[in-house]
């Protein structure tokens, strides 16, 4: 009974480990990670490439495929693109085994003593994840041993040698690969598992190969179970994952009941002799070599998605969110979806104020019911986004992200009052057509002059914001002066119309409330571009707008 609880307890350290450096190496790197993720996936092999490199720095290819699936599922990535990145993890998450074959059980006390100096005494956050990521290195290592422990003392049981017996049917060794990984969702694990059973004599190495293969597949179920709510082109995703990996299993299953005892005494060759960094090495030599025997083929397992999962999906609902999926969640993505669904419904404000203003002049009804109807799904994108920001807020985000949350608020809340300035002036115009008031030429010129600058600046703020940039700020600046000076100059001008008998009193207060309106929502746009600086969190540095 000992033994089990200390095989247990052992587990347990060497799970929880693993987790922390995933999950610190997430939080410190992840918006750094995600954006090259996101920008260098132009083709199949700088794909797999990024792959690689970005499963090998977050230590988990459950973790890329994950966020790969919520990249898809959120329209920011082709699934094309995705199958490039999902084979790439596959080799990228063979570096933990590499790590754990180096057998640091005797240092790992240090690894946990220095990390969590760092956790608990370092106010820098970026350094405080860093120290996440060596506290569970050591953990890791501490599980590793206790286990090899246990076992060490199991491997005498005539049960633990029966059982482990039974594992030399390949087929079966499979089986047990793929239940295990899909129980503890992470192949690394599972990897870590054989390598102790495989060192203290429970495992055959030669078995060690099937029970890897299994593995391969299991790790494939964190991603189906993300995309099971999500998009087609979500499933699409996993089902790419799981169809690289079951080939890869028929091919070399086929090859190893022929040619394995060859294949497993040149990769001992190459290891020296030691068992554990055997196993490691035959990870990372069959992944390889699967990606090698694949890639040829990846447009053809595109294709054969289409045709598992045919057709296109359906609007369940009047709105729906762009890239904001309901179920398909990635806590390194879930910032750059909201940002994604900010800048889409920021232009769809500002193409909703300018169909608005145009209803001045065309006085059209089924003009001016489109504008009403869009005010309402600006305002479902509103109460959605917000709801979905309050929820990250909640979970564990990476450093940078997490400090851009606020901003996030502030920026669905300027965008919804510049919604609510294109429903004002639509009630504008029905008032002109029901009372039949007009406008001089010279009015209307006046109100068009400044609609574009309020267009070009809310533009030059929506980009600065999406892309994170501070290129056009002195543009806006600059923009905002000129507005603010506007609006005074064309009150000053109503009055005089009105002073010379140019227009009506009730015609002038409508003139006068748009032009009010649009330098609101010039200030609702320099807030957004605000929104990205540093010192924005302190309320001072926004623009107090007033309710219209």
């Amino acid at each position: 009974m000992g033994t089990v609880l200390s095989l247990m307890g052992g587990l347990g350290f060497f799970l929880y480990g693993m987790k922390m450096m995933s999950d610190g190496l997430q939080k410190a790197a992840g918006s750094k990670m995600r954006n090259i993720l996101e920008l260098f996936t132009k083709n199949h092999f700088i794909g797999l490439l990024v792959g690689i490199f970005f499963t090998a720095i977050i230590q988990s290819s459950n973790a890329t495929t994950v966020m790969v699936v919520s990249f898809v599922n959120s329209g920011l990535m082709r699934l094309s693109q995705a199958a490039g990145v999902i084979m790439g993890a596959n080799i990228g998450t063979t570096v933990t085994g590499q790590l754990i074959a180096f057998n640091l059980s005797d240092a790992a006390p240090a690894f946990v003593m220095i990390g969590v100096i760092m956790v608990m005494f370092c106010s820098n956050k970026t350094i405080s994840k860093f120290g996440d990521v060596v506290l569970g290195f050591g953990v890791l290592f501490m599980g590793m041993s206790t286990m090899s422990g246990a076992l060490a003392v199991a491997k005498d049981m005539p049960q633990v040698v029966d059982i482990m017996g039974s594992l030399h049917n390949p087929f079966l060794a499979i089986g047990v690969g793929f239940l295990v990984t899909a129980v503890l969702q992470s192949n690394s694990a599972t990897v870590g598992i054989i390598m102790l059973l495989a060192a203290d004599g429970l495992m055959d190495f030669q078995i060690c190969f099937y029970v890897m293969m299994g593995s391969n597949m299991g790790c494939t179920m964190s991603a189906i179970l993300a995309s099971m709510n999500g998009k087609k082109d979500a499933k699409r995703a996993a089902m790419i994952h799981l169809l690289f990996n079951i080939c890869g299993t028929v091919v070399f299953t086929t090859l190893f009941i022929f040619a394995l005892e060859p294949i497993s005494n040149w990769i001992m060759g190459i290891s020296g002799g030691d068992i554990s960094r055997a196993v490691a090495n035959a990870n990372t030599l069959m992944k390889v070599a699967q990606v090698i025997v694949m890639f040829p083929f990846i447009k053809w397992i595109v294709k054969a998605t289409y045709l598992i999962i045919p057709g296109e999906d359906k609007a369940s609902q009047e709105f729906q969110l762009e890239y904001i999926g309901k179920t398909v969640f990635s806590p390194t993505t879930a910032v750059l979806q909201a940002t994604r669904e900010l800048e889409s419904m920021g232009e769809l404000a500002i193409n909703n104020l300018a169909r608005a203003m145009n209803t001045l002049v065309t006085l059209d009804e089924e003009e001016i019911q489109e504008v009403y109807h869009v005010e309402k799904e600006i305002d479902f994108r509103n109460q959605a986004i917000t709801n979905y920001l309050v929820n990250i807020n909640q979970t564990t985000l990476p450093i940078d992200d997490a400090k851009s949350i606020g901003g996030l608020f502030h920026v669905v809340n300027d965008i919804e009052r510049i919604g609510d300035h294109a429903e004002n002036v639509v009630e504008a115009a029905v008032q002109k057509r029901d009372h039949d008031l007009s406008f001089s030429k010279e009015a209307l010129t006046d109100l068009s002059g400044m609609l574009d600058m309020v267009i070009k600046i809310t533009t030059y703020s929506i980009e600065m914001f999406s892309k994170n940039s501070q290129t056009h700020l002195q543009e806006i600046l600059d923009l905002e002066n000129h507005i603010d000076q506007m609006e005074r100059d064309l009150q000053q001008k109503h009055i005089q119309r009105l002073t010379n008998g140019e227009c009506s009193p009730e015609a002038g207060m409508v003139f006068s409330d748009i032009v009010s309106g649009l330098e609101r929502v010039a200030d609702h746009a320099t807030n957004i571009a605000f929104s990205i600086l540093e010192e924005e969190p302190e309320e001072d540095k926004r623009i107090v707008v007033p309710a219209s």
